[in-house]
């Protein structure tokens, strides 16, 4: 309960809603988040993961897991990728998502913080081919600066890359969120 009530508090003092379906969660799931324009964005996030009572779990580099920060970033539910490598991430995740009963990975596929559309890419689509082959759903959440409010709003099963970037992008543009894809 203390984690939800901070979750609850980090949305009331940055002065932001949220709106979470929580018919929409499964055991196991790749979520993913939209925009990522600041590092607030995690913490939103973070903060609706605890809402909901949600061990999150997400990539970051292995650079994080040196010294004292190992220990945090494990805790936080960090995952080590070694980016130097040329390593089959999506095997090791379909590994972990099968050791485990209950398993939730978040990804920000923007990989970016850039603001006001600058410098934007296309989404990256790791999350996709980890959700295909560890035959999860992708679960769509959602932080928008402009209208302050976050939640998780959708869900869908793996079938097409094509297809469902494009129903991705569909789907958060509903929210007023701008997905790019190729």
């Amino acid at each position: 309960m203390i984690k939800k009530w901070f979750g609850e508090s980090i949305f009331k003092l940055s002065g932001w809603q949220y709106h979470a379906d929580a018919s929409l969660l499964e055991d196991k799931q790749v979520m993913i988040g939209f925009e990522h324009t600041t590092n607030m964005d995690a913490v939103h996030a973070f903060a609706l993961l605890n809402i909901l009572q949600i061990k999150a779990h997400f990539l970051i580099k292995q650079t994080w897991f040196k010294g004292p920060l190992k220990h945090i970033m494990t805790q936080l539910g960090g995952i080590p990728v070694d980016r130097d490598k040329n390593t089959d991430v999506v095997s090791q995740m379909v590994e972990i998502f099968n050791a485990h009963e209950q398993f939730s990975l978040v990804i920000a596929p923007e990989a970016t913080r850039a603001k006001d559309g600058v410098a934007r890419r296309p989404i990256r689509t790791g999350f996709w081919h980890i959700a295909k082959a560890a035959n999860v759903p992708i679960i769509l959440m959602y932080a928008h600066a402009k209208s302050r409010k976050g939640g998780v709003f959708a869900k869908i099963y793996p079938t097409d890359l094509k297809s469902d970037l494009i129903k991705i992008k569909s789907l958060y543009a509903e929210y007023g969120v701008d997905v790019r894809i190729d």
